[in-house]
């Protein structure tokens, strides 16, 4: 009779290790699934890097980023060049036109003095300097189309910029969470 107890109890422990062991295999089932799923998400999402080729990656986009920076810095220079070009153009042409109603006025005066050789002479030097104020204008003209091109380039190029910013602090707040749940 002891010897049934002992083989009763001993079956019991070895149904009781058996359903232990059963449930063991069943959680650790669940975690290779849990884990491939894990690593599968982590290889869609782009964190299944290392830390080298995402302090790399970060290398590289910041190199981007001062790329753009410097770009930024060289067009709003040439933009105050061109500015500062279309300034004086303006002034000169200014002055030009001042010149322009002087020597008109002048004209006038040659005119009521009737004198036919001073005329011509004033009329070539108007006529001279007509056309150096259409030369101005049309030197304005292309400066001011040349500061529109680079004021539509400065706009993509602001765009572009602020992409890449945000792509990196992106991919800089990933890699701190994924460098977070690493160290966990």
């Amino acid at each position: 009779m002891n010897l049934r107890l002992d083989v009763d109890v001993q079956r019991l422990e070895a149904d009781k290790l058996r359903k232990g062991k059963n449930k063991a295999e069943e959680e650790l089932d669940s975690l290779k699934t849990d884990y491939k799923k894990l690593r599968l998400s982590m290889r869609t999402v782009g964190l299944g890097k290392t830390s080298e080729q995402w302090r790399e990656e970060i290398r590289e986009e910041r190199n981007k980023s001062y790329w753009w920076e410097r770009k930024f810095q060289e067009v709003q220079a040439r933009n105050k060049a061109l500015e500062k070009s279309l300034t004086e153009s303006q002034k000169e042409k200014g002055k030009l036109k001042d010149r322009v109603v002087e020597l008109e006025g002048s004209l006038h005066q040659h005119r009521s003095q009737n004198s036919v050789v001073e005329l011509k002479a004033s009329l070539s030097k108007i006529e001279e300097m007509k056309s150096k104020i259409e030369g101005l204008e049309a030197a304005l003209r292309n400066c001011e189309v040349q500061i529109e091109h680079l004021e539509a380039n400065e706009g993509c190029q602001n765009e572009q910029f602020i992409i890449s910013k945000i792509k990196l602090e992106t991919r800089i707040t990933l890699w701190e969470k994924l460098w977070f749940r690493f160290e966990r």
